[in-house]
């Protein structure tokens, strides 16, 4: 069977069990605080499980895209080095909300592997919860006895808490486990030793596929368990490993999840993979495995950056590079390539990959390339360190890390090149700094929330923000929250008008009037489906009515702009082309902010044309009409679809005219079109590689901005003495200023030549060394460089330095001829750190030869020349 048909029988398999088979999540989260990434096929599940929200269907399944690469799932390092761990995989699940529990969900798991997959039963062991005494909590009995009537008891293990109990987080549904092995060695080597000994011992051919979860507790802050009120079965099998057992492969990369990709990196590089545990194939499954996690987060609107999950996204890519550079020896981008490839492969199930094609391959090319810039520069700043540290032949800790850190080159690569250079890496230095580093950021995000004070059970928030924005209702609950050392308050109301931060548009604030007692709410965000108030302080009468009102002109501003960004993403799709594709936005009351897809800075010309016909539809004060549709419907009408964004059955649908823009939102909006009064842009300029950025303003700010840049030419027109033609009269300045800008620098270097000539007949020989050192008198830092640069060619042998008060600090110039560079070990840039910036108070570097600093203490530079030459003895 391909894996293409072993999905499909799964989700055949569980239709056929009365599940409603639901599409994949978004890899990337937007309403979960406490994750980045989707890494578990419950995560789209966790508002049922969490009693936030009533599901749609008891029955549901899926195969989920996930990503386990930061946090408690943490498989990065292990990727490619084994045959089974991977960044992005496929969960295959099937879920019980409140129906069935143990009964079935074990039955059905045994039916489908051994009667529809075939698996042979004698391959297959299980495991069950043995109990833990410090929780009381008991052995799982009726999973036991369960599966006794389908598997031998032999073959029934027991696990520990850690390997069968499975919790959320450190808070939240939680519940015993019953995993399912199987033992794909060869029929020789299990009659030698016994499968039942090896499960969970981390053989690479006995491996779990598939594990039960059975959600009956709730972990309380104070880590005490209570029973939920409804039970639920949360499973999960690997479909990377499922397929590698069906296709009878010892490694899920030889499978044809992978092979493709593989064929296709052979064919690029010149290697050929033969499946071992040589660097040159861990590269292949490197390369087979990063790919996946790169594009599918690119393409669920995730782009690779500095922080966060945008962070996590270009270390991955990174290592890939890494790989193949080291291994592979390809100096050139690669990855870029296999997208297409990709693309195809999962067309069928993730189509969001094939639809950005072209625009994944762009953003994937352009951080390949950047990083084997960084590659190249990090490689020689390796070597120049080296060079400088002969005697110890170690490279520091502190500076491996500044390598890795501040420059994105990688440790192990830092590592390889000392030792094939005689040199060794200060290890535990490098580990200290990167702990450190760890801390500080641990420090900086530590959320410590408490367990929710429930007043009533009601299981959904339901905003009716569109239609009013105040209501009266009560509270359900609330808890206190530290972060950062500050504390935070937390409410959630039956009812509520605020608005939550969602698809850009920022949260509402306002007040809560408890009675006479007034509460500010400082923002609204979700968390999973829970509407939170974000509050400045608890109510002293939490049970009491709540008059709940949202501070009216900011969200009557914020509707402005976010309306303002749909009729600007429909105008540039019509100016610019039909690749156009939002890529972010923020949308508050002071301005709007859209990222979108495009290869090309816009012109001028374009942006006057996109802004045109944005007023254009303000002024036809065309009506906004909003209906909520069955999905597939919205679609059929030709509604835009954010890609990243996971929409239920139903969807709310905007629309501005339904020739010009349709689109699936859910924030809030103006009536008309006429009520943005104005559309003006502000800024045009590039965010990431095929990502442009522009932000602009509506309303009475667009009218602000408008009279501000009128004022501002009005007195460029007074300062001119108010010429006839501005643009010909600025553009004669410009050009005055830049002949009179040539003089200038003509004189001064007439002025460094006469310097120099009067400064040679004062050079000093000590010990054999031709020394010049001076306080002179320039007026800028170019013109003491260039005053070093002549006198160096006409001085043999020689330590040049020249230092002089520059506008009120300290700039100095040090050249030393490269024959005493190499026969006396002096380098320009190790005395400057050494010798001249202390005194100077400042810093500076250059080349062994030549090196600049500068510095706030000029009543020192008299003793910056003695301190360089006494050096020389």
């Amino acid at each position: 069977m391909t894996a293409s048909e072993i999905r499909q029988q799964f989700l055949d398999f569980f239709a056929s069990k009365g599940h409603q088979i639901v599409p994949s999540a978004p890899i990337v989260i937007k309403n979960d605080p406490t994750l980045m990434f989707t890494n578990a096929g419950m995560n789209q599940f966790k508002d049922y499980f969490l009693g936030n929200k009533t599901p749609a269907h008891t029955r549901v399944a899926d195969t989920q895209k996930c990503l386990r690469v930061s946090g408690k799932h943490n498989d990065l390092e292990e990727v490619g080095i084994d045959t089974y761990h991977h960044t992005m995989f496929e969960m295959l699940g099937n879920w019980s909300f409140g129906d069935y529990f143990k009964k079935e969900a074990i039955a059905w798991s045994w039916e489908l592997l051994t009667e529809v997959y075939n698996i042979p039963k004698d391959k297959l062991y299980v495991t069950v919860f043995e109990g833990d005494a410090s929780e009381n909590l008991p052995r799982d009995e009726e999973a036991f006895n369960f599966w006794k009537e389908h598997i031998s008891e032999d073959r029934i293990l027991l696990g520990n808490k850690k390997d069968n109990f499975w919790e959320m987080g450190d808070t939240g549904p939680c519940g015993p486990c019953s995993e399912i092995h199987v033992d794909c060695r060869p029929d020789n080597e299990r009659q030698a030793i016994d499968g039942k000994t090896l499960v969970n011992a981390d053989h690479p051919q006995v491996i779990e596929i598939w594990n039960n979860v059975f959600m009956q507790f709730n972990r309380l802050k104070d880590k005490s368990l209570e029973p939920l009120p409804a039970k639920h079965v949360d499973t999960g099998m690997g479909f990377e490993r499922l397929v590698r057992v069906l296709q009878g492969k010892t490694s899920n990369y030889d499978t044809d999840v992978f092979m493709g990709t593989i064929h296709i990196t052979e064919q690029l590089t010149g290697k050929k993979y033969e499946g071992t545990d040589s660097r040159k194939d861990v590269a292949f499954r490197v390369i087979a495995d990063h790919i996946r996690a790169i594009s599918f987060t690119i393409a669920d609107d995730q782009l690779p950056s500095n922080t966060g999950a945008g962070y996590v996204i270009r270390r991955i890519l990174r290592r890939a590079v890494r790989y193949y550079f080291s291994f592979l020896d390809v100096k050139k981008p690669l990855l870029h390539d296999l997208v297409p490839v990709l693309a195809a492969q999962f067309s069928h199930v993730f189509p969001e990959l094939q639809q950005q094609v072209e625009f994944v391959k762009k953003v994937v090319f352009e951080e390949e390339n950047n990083f084997l810039r960084t590659l190249d520069s990090g490689i020689r700043r390796i070597e120049d360190l080296m060079q400088q540290q002969t005697a110890s032949k170690v490279v520091d800790g502190q500076t491996a890390f500044e390598l890795y850190d501040t420059y994105g080159f990688p440790y192990d690569l830092t590592m390889l090149i000392a030792s094939e250079n005689g040199f060794s890496v200060d290890e535990p230095g490098f580990k200290a700094a990167m702990q450190q580093q760890k801390d500080r950021s641990r420090a900086a995000t530590a959320i410590d929330a408490g367990d929710w004070v429930v007043l009533d059970e009601t299981p959904d928030s339901v905003f009716i923000g569109y239609e009013q924005l105040e209501s009266t209702t009560k509270l359900l609950k609330y808890r206190t929250v530290k972060a950062k050392g500050k504390e935070q308050f937390q409410l959630v109301l039956g009812q509520t008008p605020f608005y939550a931060e969602s698809g850009g548009q920022v949260g509402d604030t306002g007040v809560l009037h408890f009675g006479d007692e007034a509460i500010h709410v400082t923002d609204t965000k979700k968390e999973n489906n829970l509407i939170i108030h974000f509050a400045d302080k608890l109510p002293t009468n939490p049970a009491a009515k709540v008059k709940a009102t949202v501070t009216k002109d900011k969200r009557h501003n914020t509707a402005r702009h976010h309306s303002a960004t749909h009729l600007l993403h429909a105008a540039l799709r019509q100016v610019l082309g039909t690749h156009v594709a939002q890529k972010g936005s923020l949308v508050n009351a002071e301005a709007l902010r859209f990222d979108f897809s495009h290869f090309a800075k816009v012109t001028d010309e374009e942006l006057a044309q996109i802004e045109a016909l944005v007023n254009e539809k303000i002024r036809q004060n065309i009506p906004v009409v909003i209906k909520e549709l069955p999905k597939e419907e919205a679609l059929q009408l030709g509604a835009m679809a954010l890609f990243g964004e996971k929409y239920g059955d139903v969807v709310r649908v905007v629309i501005m005219d339904p020739a010009y823009s349709v689109e699936l939102c859910g924030g809030t909006h103006v009536a008309t079109t006429g009520e943005l009064g104005l559309f003006k842009f502000v800024s045009e300029g590039a965010v990431a590689a095929g990502v442009r950025r522009v932000e602009a303003v509506t309303g009475a700010l667009a009218e602000a901005f408008v009279n501000e840049q009128l004022q501002q030419l009005k007195e460029i027109r007074n300062t001119l003495k108010n010429p006839k033609e501005l643009v010909k009269a600025v553009e004669t300045l410009v050009q005055d200023k830049s002949s009179l800008e040539k003089q200038v620098e003509a004189l001064e270097l007439e002025k460094v030549r006469q310097l120099a000539a009067g400064l040679r007949d004062q050079v000093q020989d000590i010990n054999g060394v031709n020394f010049l050192g001076q306080v002179v008198n320039v007026s800028n830092a170019e013109g003491l460089k260039q005053l070093a640069l002549q006198l160096k060619n006409d001085i043999p042998n020689h330590v040049l330095l020249f230092a002089a008060n520059i506008g009120g600090k300290a700039s100095v110039a040090l050249s030393i001829a490269e024959e005493l560079v190499t026969a006396k070990g002096w380098e320009a840039p190790k005395i400057i750190k050494e010798k001249v910036a202390p005194l100077i108070k400042g810093g500076g570097g250059g080349q062994k030869s030549f090196a600049t600093a500068g510095g706030q203490e000029t009543d020192k530079l008299d003793q910056v020349v003695a301190a360089v030459k006494a050096i020389l003895g």
